[in-house]
């Protein structure tokens, strides 16, 4: 379950922090996508599991759980990114 501490604190102003939000989450995603593809768990094991179908379509479901759990607050990583790129656009 994902901690709500980690949701976006700061709501975007205007067109260019919504872009910079839309990019820390992007990244986060492309991050999460990596660690679930090297946990193994995308894999199913049985006599479902293997097809070709399945190793095709496995990093495209991978990639849009990644993009849900960023969206979700995820493990805080698109804020901090957030976060770094807002102060490296003000200062």
């Amino acid at each position: 379950m994902f901690v709500d501490s980690n949701r976006p604190t700061a709501v975007p102003q205007g067109p260019k922090d919504a872009q910079l939000r839309d990019a820390a989450v992007a990244l986060e995603a492309s991050f999460l996508s990596e660690m679930l593809k090297h946990s193994g768990l995308d894999g199913l094991s049985g006599s479902f599991g293997g097809s070709t179908g399945e190793t095709q379509f496995a990093s495209l479901l991978r990639d849009e759980q990644a993009h849900q759990m960023a969206k979700a607050g995820g493990i805080g990583l698109a804020e901090k990114l957030f976060q770094a790129l807002k102060e490296q656009q003000d200062g």
